[in-house]
């Protein structure tokens, strides 16, 4: 796992040196540039931090070249079919001189060219230099489901790149000014989806891409999208025997993702998906589990929160080396380091808890297993439930509907009690019951609608106003309109939500810990199976008590406890919600004070200070709104302020301490 950077005709070698070390904490034990004058007065250069863990040695050592010194390469991830990759590689005459599995993605280069993305089974993010040819050409490439993170910043032929942002404010000329389209994206769905970032003139290379940079020319390509059958498409499988390949599949999966020349443990939570992953693992080798959780007065009211107890009682019948980890983080003190190692705002505080486990976890291990991708694949999400209520709730007469709507919205927030969760869902679901299912999805993943945006802007902001936030939402139901509409709605979750949301905080809080996490339920060639031999009633069945993820937990039954296999949906959240009335009041006053929040110019002081006391009095519940809107103005105080600049030697050096 490392942090790539890298210059074409844009600054210099000091530059490419500032780039690389602002992302030390992506690779504390290594660090590489190379760079290239040629006679026409252009310059290309490679940076790199690394993360060793295949191949240990200074073989390793990147940027890298293939044998003659004619492509080289700044690469971040892990090719898990490498060794495969090798045996063809060498058996048509490539030499290797490390057991790194960059090594075979310069070969593959070398023998395929573009056309290596459709053989590598991973995460990745590289950047190559091709020397071949009349005149140097880049290739820069993301892997499949976007798992590795890839910004860029291309300008009048000139281009720069690396795995964070903070590396491209290094470059001259690279300013953090906003992008009010993003601001708008932001405000409705907590993060800017891809390929958009918060920053103008900064873009993320999407998920399944390659983009080549030549003579000043630069041009993004799809390479690879997942497929989806049409609606009415015939499944052959019986049930039984599916349930045994998805077993066998997952199972292999997980094997090929826990290879490791450093010790490898795995998230626990209370869930299904880790839950697998880890009776995978155990049945290999002995598996060291982290699970985190809050002190008992956090967890009521709070459903995401784990019941600590169920992993723990799975970590032992296992045989597991569990590490339960029990917080009450100072978050005053951390919010300001985890959104500069977020880059973008993100409003969403799973950050905070994956922060503190991967943190925990680096005093015995440097790789993760991580359960993301199940719920995408499967349908395991509320919001898919949800689908299925509202299927069977537009059946009844109209003027109930308005009622138990009316009666719903009502409702206050019921903070600290078993009803919130609850509550909140069904005020999303009454507010999207009367829209189409297109709308009425989307509408589930919004936070702020577009009436509410509009009385949040200044009046000057007239372009946050016109745009619509969803568009990109809309464009990826219409490329799988032809398939059923569950399969729909897991294809819009993998494209955008998973990617810019779930992958990007964790690949940026595993990194600020110096920690690589993988992901296998991510495994193309299992997520394509699934796609396509798993009907859509099998992932989630049933209408008025739907089964989530329910062919995955029949393949599970042999390897897990019925104590799991029930236990309803569980993450690692944090209790945003007292943290903003308790510790985070002050705060909270301070940051989005009338004062603070009319100098910004952004938004209406009285409309900010209308969601905090109505959420402060419990007659709303504008937690995850007021959580953004705080998260936005540290962003802002960080790097439109200048705040980041004096934040990095500070991070850095932190960072490096506590991989120490």
């Amino acid at each position: 796992m490392c942090g790539i950077s890298g210059l074409a005709n844009w600054g210099d070698g000091e530059t490419l040196a500032r780039m690389t070390h602002v992302q030390s904490h992506r690779g504390p034990d290594d660090s590489g540039l190379w760079e290239r004058r040629f006679a026409d007065g252009g310059h290309i250069g490679l940076g790199s931090r690394r993360l060793a863990i295949l191949d240990l040695s200074p073989d390793g050592h990147m940027p890298m070249s293939n044998e003659d010194g004619s492509v080289w390469i700044t690469y971040n991830g892990e090719i898990y079919n490498f060794a495969d990759l090798r045996r063809d590689l060498e058996g048509k005459g490539h030499t290797f001189r490390s057991h790194a599995d960059t090594e075979a993605v310069v070969h593959a280069y070398e023998e395929y060219g573009v056309d290596c993305l459709q053989r590598l089974n991973g995460m990745f993010a590289f950047a190559i230099c091709d020397l071949r040819g009349s005149s140097p050409k880049l290739l820069l490439a993301r892997d499949h489901f976007g798992i590795k993170p890839f910004y860029y910043c291309e300008r009048d032929g000139k281009l720069a790149f690396a795995s964070e942002v903070k590396a491209l404010l290094e470059v001259p000329g690279i300013e953090a000014r906003i992008d009010f389209g993003a601001l708008d994206k932001y405000l409705t769905f907590l993060w800017v989806p891809d390929p958009m970032t918060m920053f103008e003139g900064i873009r993320k290379l999407p998920s399944g891409h390659y983009a080549t940079w030549q003579g000043g020319e630069f041009k993004v390509t799809q390479y690879w999208d997942l497929t989806l059958p049409d609606a009415g498409h015939r499944f052959e499988r019986r049930e039984a025997e599916l349930t045994r390949e998805i077993r066998e599949r997952f199972c292999a999966s997980v094997e090929r993702q826990m290879v490791s020349d450093v010790p490898i443990g795995a998230f626990l939570s209370a869930g299904l998906d880790s839950s697998s992953i880890v009776a995978a693992m155990a049945r290999k080798q002995p598996v060291r589990t982290y699970t985190i959780t809050f002190p008992e007065k956090y967890r009521v009211g709070e459903t995401a929160i784990d019941n600590p107890g169920v992993p723990k009682r799975l970590a032992q019948k296992l045989g597991c080396e569990h590490h339960e980890i029990v917080v009450e983080p100072d978050v005053v003190s951390l919010l300001p380091n985890l959104t500069w190692h977020m880059d973008e705002p993100t409003a969403d505080p799973a950050i905070i808890t994956a922060f503190l486990v991967c943190r925990e976890a680096r005093k015995q291990a440097t790789v993760l297993l991580s359960g993301i991708g199940g719920d995408e694949l499967f349908a395991g999400y509320r919001k898919h439930a949800a689908y299925a209520w509202t299927e069977q709730y537009r059946r009844l007469p109209g003027v109930v509907r308005s009622a138990a709507e009316g009666a719903v919205l009502g409702l206050p927030g019921f903070r600290g009690t078993r009803m919130k969760g609850p509550v909140r869902l069904a005020k999303k679901m009454a507010r999207s019951a009367p829209l189409s299912p297109v709308d009425g999805f989307i509408r589930n993943c919004t936070y702020l609608d577009a009436e509410q945006r509009s009385a949040l802007y200044r009046p000057e902001l007239g372009a946050c106003r016109n745009g619509d936030s969803a568009a990109q939402h809309r464009a990826a139901f219409d490329r799988v309109k032809h398939a059923d509409f569950l399969n729909q709605m897991l294809y819009l979750d993998t494209k955008i939500f998973m990617t810019t949301l779930n992958l990007t905080y964790n690949d940026k809080m595993s990194m600020a810990s110096s920690v690589e996490v993988r992901v296998p339920f991510l495994d193309r060639e299992l997520a394509e199976f699934v796609a396509w031999t798993v009907r859509p009633e099998w992932k989630l069945k049933g209408k008025w008590r739907p089964v989530t993820k329910y062919i995955f937990r029949e393949a599970m039954k042999e390897m897990l406890p019925e104590e799991v296999l029930q236990q309803p949906k569980a993450g690692f959240a944090a209790p945003v919600d007292y943290w903003l009335a308790g510790e985070l009041r002050p705060m909270v006053d301070d940051l989005l004070a009338e004062s603070q929040v009319r100098r910004r110019g952004l938004f209406q002081a009285e409309t900010v200070r209308r969601f905090v006391e109505e959420h402060r009095r419990g007659e709303e519940d504008w937690s995850m709104q007021v959580w953004q809107l705080l998260t936005l103005e540290i962003w802002m105080q960080l790097f439109l302020d200048g705040g980041a600049r004096r934040m990095s030697e500070e991070l850095a050096h932190t960072s490096q301490q506590i991989t120490a």
